[in-house]
C-alpha cells in the first residue's frame, strides 16, 4: 500500500510537507517530484504521464492517489488506465474541461515573464511553456466513468475557478464525495493543509483504509 501525494503545475514534492506532518508518520508516502521525470527536449503532459504512471507501476500496491491541479490530472488519468491498481483518488483544484482560451491568455502572459521567475518551478522557461502549451488539448472528462475507485472531490472555497469544475467532476465519477476546504484558494495543499490533511484522515478512515 501506497498514498502518492502528487503536487500541481509550478509547485515542487515539498508542497506537500506540510500536509504530512498532519498524517501518521507510519504511513507509506510517496511525493513524487514530477519534472524530475522529463526528458528536457520532451516537457509535454504525455511524457511526464507515461513517466508519473512508470513510477506508480514500480510502488507497491494498492495506490491511494492524491493530486492538485496538474497532478490531479495525472492521478485521474492513472486510476482511470489502472483500476485494479487505484484503492482510492483524491482530486483536488483539478478541471474537468481544459479552459482553452484562458491557457491561450496564460501563455502570453508567461512568454512576458522574465525566466528567473520559472526558477522555482523546477523547469525553465522553455520547458514551463512547451508543458502548459501541450495540456490545451487535454479531455479529463474522457477518464471519469472509468474510474471505479473511492473518489474524494475537493477545491479551495477561494479557488473560484476550479468550483464548476469540481462539480462537474463529481457527478461524473460514480460515487465521488464533493467537499470544500474553507480558507484555501487554488493551493490548498500551502493554503490550509491541517484542514486537507482533516479530511484526507476522514475519508481514508471511513473506508478503513487506515485504522
Amino acid at each position: 500500500m501506497t498514498f502518492v501525494f502528487v503536487h500541481g503545475l509550478g509547485q515542487r514534492a515539498a508542497a506537500w510537507d506540510a500536509v504530512r506532518e498532519q498524517l501518521p508518520r507510519e504511513l507509506p508516502v510517496d511525493c513524487p517530484e514530477l519534472y524530475s521525470f522529463l526528458d528536457r527536449e520532451k516537457t509535454d503532459y504525455d511524457t511526464l504521464y507515461g513517466a508519473f504512471s512508470a513510477h506508480c507501476l514500480k510502488l507497491p500496491e494498492p495506490l491511494h492517489l492524491c493530486g492538485l491541479s496538474l497532478g490531479g490530472l495525472l492521478s485521474l488519468q492513472f486510476a482511470s488506465e489502472f483500476p485494479e491498481k487505484a484503492a482510492s483518488l483524491t482530486l483536488i483544484g483539478t478541471p474537468c474541461r481544459m479552459p482553452r482560451g484562458l491557457l491561450r491568455f496564460q501563455q502570453m502572459l508567461f512568454t512576458l515573464f522574465p525566466a528567473s521567475f520559472f526558477g522555482q518551478t523546477g523547469l525553465s522557461k522553455r520547458e514551463f511553456l512547451r508543458l502548459t502549451a501541450s495540456m490545451a488539448c487535454l479531455e479529463p472528462e474522457r477518464f471519469l466513468t472509468r474510474v471505479s475507485c473511492p473518489s474524494l472531490i475537493l477545491c479551495g472555497e477561494k479557488d473560484r475557478a476550479n468550483q464548476k469544475a469540481a462539480a462537474l467532476l463529481t457527478a461524473g465519477i460514480p460515487g465521488a464525495e464533493h467537499r470544500l476546504i474553507t480558507h484555501a484558494g487554488h493551493e490548498v495543499n500551502r493554503d490550509n493543509p491541517a484542514a486537507l490533511a482533516l479530511e484526507l484522515k476522514r475519508f481514508y478512515r471511513q473506508r478503513d483504509f487506515w485504522s
